[in-house]
Parts: structure tokens; sequence; C-alpha cells
């Protein structure tokens, strides 16, 4: 155990040097600098000049949020009509049926919005035109939606007086041809190279040594499979995700996968120190990043070595931790630490059963996915961050009677309105629905026409039901697969909670990154709040969590604690 700990440790050691040399590449792209790859220039003045679009043609907040929201909206209405008509259409060898219109919304939207809840199985649900025109296609543009909109924002702090954030669509391109098809090509080899399948055969019928007959499919997963880790999408090709022996096949993979989750987020935070030349406040936020990660990492790690106390009381061995729900191939170590990374950051890839980890597991479970900001999402991790920093400059600069500001703009009353506006929709809309969903439960139950949602019992349902509200507005995408979700009220619920969690935050960040623009930066004083110190880290990491428990601390006492306090009993 403590030679994996030493490996994980020197691991993530290995992708922040590497994300270092990724965020330094990203801002001479995003610059439009002198970069590696400047041959793919005829390529996407190719792609501009057939969407008709003037790349150097610069973009208010306004439109550059409109540009946004209507090309994400034609990619919904196509992807849409390609799942209600797959089992009409070509390159379906299995003879999958077309999805329900409930489950074809809320797939669309789950893809578009970066979150790839799926309420469908992989093998089952899709056909190969929908994995690859459909999910796959959705993961890169979504991706780089994000990317573009995290740049943007990031361009906010760096321009002074000016009224552009840039050209959506040449971000939006540059994203998927500078940063994300290289780095997903050269992983999908090295994943081929590991043992995942990249063919187009039909299911095949094997006979397993038990004599059983089963059903084994494969397709493209090596091309799908590391544009769902750098996008931090999460959708996989099998129901099972990345427990699936045919997506992770051995501990070679594993690490594959673990560099591919975490490099782009890191790498981000090293691209805004470098874009607006302010290195030391992103070393500030990437150490922020891991000792949050850490901190939610641990008591799941120990939480599931130390096993379940109702199996010793049994007289069943729990040496190899709580093994249930879990590969041998990884045991409780391995499930344990990725499952903290895919909480911190929205990939919501799973190795592991998350509905079978023990109560206080859930609490940094769903903690990580309500500050959705140690390290978060690619771009939108940023946001998530910005609006905290907001809040903590507020309340600093409170405490030292000076006006806020952040490298050297001030932090108008509006920007604090939307700051803490985008803060409290998460709270509001996932307590809010996990409420009324209860409620309605609860009434059909009292009535004798409950619906069979469930397949645990009390306290764990509550939790349930949080995780998938939760997940599902943070663009997780992992869930407490306890619940049967495919059904109108789930795909209808969850896709408004996926709705909401993609697009305030975004539209919040570019409307606080438009005030910014227009203003000038002020010279720093000597009374001024300097946002790169420690002082101000420790204060931003304390506003980050307290913030966050303070909101979730009740449901936290409903669900999990309450579970705990039972199982001890």
């Amino acid at each position: 155990m403590y030679l994996q700990i030493v490996l994980l440790i020197l691991l993530i050691t290995a992708i922040l040097a590497v994300a270092v040399i990724v965020g330094k590449y990203m801002a001479a792209v995003y610059k439009h600098e002198r970069s590696p790859l400047d041959f793919l220039k005829q390529v996407e003045h190719f792609i501009f000049r057939v969407g008709g679009i003037d790349p150097q043609q610069e973009m208010t907040w306004k439109q550059y949020a409109v540009s946004l929201l209507v090309i994400n909206g034609i990619w919904w209405i196509l992807s849409f009509a390609l799942l209600l008509l797959q089992g009409s259409l070509p390159l379906n060898p299995a003879g999958n049926p077309s999805m329900e219109w409930s489950l074809a919304l809320n797939s669309s939207i789950s893809f578009l919005t970066s979150t790839n809840l799926q309420h469908y199985s992989g093998e089952s649900g899709a056909t190969y035109l929908t994995q690859i025109a459909v999910f796959t296609f959705l993961q890169f543009v979504s991706a780089a939606t994000s990317l573009a909109a995290g740049v943007a924002i990031v361009r906010g702090l760096a321009r002074k007086a000016s009224n552009s954030l840039g050209n959506f669509y040449s971000d939006l391109v540059l994203s998927v041809t500078r940063v994300l098809l290289p780095l997903c090509l050269l992983a999908g080899i090295l994943l081929m190279f590991c043992g995942v399948p990249m063919n187009f055969n039909k299911p095949q019928s094997i006979t397993t040594l038990q004599g059983d007959k089963v059903t084994v499919a494969t397709g493209p997963v090596a091309a799908m499979l590391p544009i769902k880790e750098f996008g931090s999408n999460g959708g996989g090709f099998f129901g099972a995700n990345d427990a699936h022996p045919f997506e992770n096949p051995n501990v070679a993979s594993f690490i594959i996968h673990v560099f591919m989750v975490l490099l782009l987020p890191a790498a981000f935070i090293f691209f805004l120190g470098y874009y607006i030349n302010q290195k030391k406040f992103s070393r500030m936020i990437i150490l922020i990043m891991c000792v949050g990660v850490v901190l939610l990492t641990i008591p799941i790690i120990s939480q599931e070595i130390a096993g379940n106390p109702l199996q010793s009381k049994m007289g069943i061995s729990v040496l190899s931790g709580n093994t249930e729900g879990k590969e041998v191939r990884f045991g409780s170590l391995l499930s344990s630490f990725y499952a903290g990374i895919n909480v911190a950051i929205p990939a919501g890839t799973l190795v592991s059963m998350h509905d079978s980890y023990m109560p206080l597991s859930g609490i940094s479970m769903l903690l990580g996915m309500q500050i959705d900001a140690f390290f978060g999402g690619v771009g939108t991790g940023w946001i998530n961050m910005l609006v905290f920093v907001i809040i903590a400059i507020f309340m600093g600069s409170l405490m030292i009677g000076r006006t806020p500001e952040v490298f050297g703009k001030k932090i108008t009353m509006r920007q604090i309105q939307l700051a803490m506006g985008i803060y409290i929709a998460q709270p509001l809309i996932c307590l809010g629905l996990t409420g009324i969903t209860i409620f309605a439960y609860n009434n059909l139950n009292a009535a004798g026409a409950a619906p069979a949602w469930f397949s645990n019992n009390s306290s764990h349902n509550f939790t349930t039901v949080l995780y998938e509200f939760t997940s599902s507005f943070a663009g997780n995408g992992s869930g407490f697969e306890g619940l049967a979700d495919n059904n109108v009220f789930w795909n209808l619920t969850t896709a408004v909670a996926m709705m909401a969690g993609r697009f305030i935050p975004v539209l919040g960040a570019l409307a606080i990154a438009g005030i910014m623009l227009r203003q000038r930066p002020t010279p720093y004083s000597a009374g001024t709040l300097q946002t790169d110190s420690a002082s101000f880290g420790v204060m931003l990491f304390f506003v980050m969590v307290v913030l966050q428990v303070l909101s979730l601390f009740p449901a936290l006492v409903l669900g999990p604690i309450n579970e705990y306090l039972t199982q001890l009993s």
C-alpha cells in the first residue's frame, strides 16, 4: 500500500510538470504567437471559410455569449434528432433501437454540457454512428466551448480599457485543433498498446468457462476514450465506464487515464499565469487545488481501506478494505484515489461503484462536486475559482477597509452580485430538486403508488437523490447507480440541472469579464490586498470550504451522516 501511495505522488508530480509545459504552449496558442502546431493554420482557415467566419472579428462579451449559445443550440438539435432516429440509420450492426424521446433529450443535453450523465448503457443504448457523430463529437465541442469561455474570461482580466473578449469561433476551433485533437491522438495510440479495442465489429457471442453464453461488444473504443478524459466529459463507451476491462484493462491504462483527467485542468491554471503574467498567483491557485484534492481524497481512501464494520461484525475479513463494487485489478486504494480526483474534476469517470462506498466517503464526493473548483473542469474550473476569488477579495477588502480589486481592476457591486448569484445557484437548484423529488416520492408512497426508483433504503436514498442532482449541476455525470433513472421524471429534472449548471456559471462569468474589460488597472499601493500572497491563499481556501459546508451541511446530516450513525448502531 505504501509503495502505491509513493507511486501516486510521483504520478501527480509528473502530471504537474507536464501541465506547466502545456500551459505555456496554450498561452502561445491563444495569444496567436508562434507554436509547434502552426502548420495546422491551413486546416483552421478552411474551417473558417466553410463556416463563413471572420476569425479576426472581435466580440463584446454579449456577442461572445450569444455566439456560444447559438452554436450550442444547433448542436443540440442535430444530436437530439440523430438519437431519435439512430435505429434506422447506418453503422448499427447490433440492431440497437432508437432512443425514447426523454432519454434522447437527456443524453443530448448531457453531452452538450460536458456532464455525460448516462441513463443508458453505451453498448446497448447507442449505435456506432451516434457514438461517433453525437457523443464523441459533442465531447470535443463541449470541451472546446469550456476552453473558449475560460480563455475569454482570462482575456477580460488581461486586457485594459477594451470592449472585446476575442472571437468565440476562433477560440473554439483553436481549442479543438491545437489542444484537444493532438493530445487525444497521442493518448488513443497509447491506449491501443494497452489493449483497448479499436474496430467496428459487431458484438460477438462467446461461451465462458462456466458454460454460459454472453455477448461481448467492442467498437472504436480507443478513439473515443481520450476526449472523455481530456475534456472533463466522462461518458463511457460501455455502461461500466472505466471499470470495464476494454476501457481500462490494466495498471498502465489506469495511469494514462489519471494523466488525461488531471492534465488540462492543471495546465489551464498555468496558462492563466503565463497569459496575464501572474505566475505567482497561478502557483498559489494550483497549491490550493492540490491541497483541496488531497483533503477530499484522504477521507475516501481511509474509509474504504478500513472496510465495512458490518462485515467485521459478521466475521468476514476486511483486510482488503471495502471491496464491494470495486474491481480486483485495482483494489480499494486505487479505486478510492480515482474516485477522489473524479469528483474534484467533473470528468466523473468510474473504476468502481460509488453507490457501494462507505457513507462518510459520500461526504467528500458531494463536497468535491459542490466546490467544483479544486481543478474542476477544463476552463470551467477556473470560472468557478474566479467566483470564489471575487467573494474572498470582497471579504478581505472589507476587513482592511480597501476597495476590492483583482490585478489592479476594481471589483464593482455588479460583479459581486453576479458572483454571489453563480454561487447560490448550485445549492438552490440541487437542494430544491432534491426536496421536490423526496416530497413527490413520499406522497406517492403514501398513496400506494410509489415509483420503483430506489434499490436501497432510508437515508441512502436521500444521498442517492442529492448525488444525482449535484453531479448533474456540477457537470460531473457520475452517479450512485442504485437509482432507476431512465424515466421521464429523472430525464427531465436532471436535464434542467445540467443546463443550469452549464450556462449560469459560464454566462455569469462572461458578464463579469465584460465589466473588467472596460476598466483601466489602478497602480498597486501599500494598502492593496495581495491576491498572490500565502495569507490570501489560506483565506480563499477557507472561503471555498466554509461556504459549501454551510450550504450543504443540513443535507449531509439527513443523508451520509445519518446513514453512518445508523450503521454504527
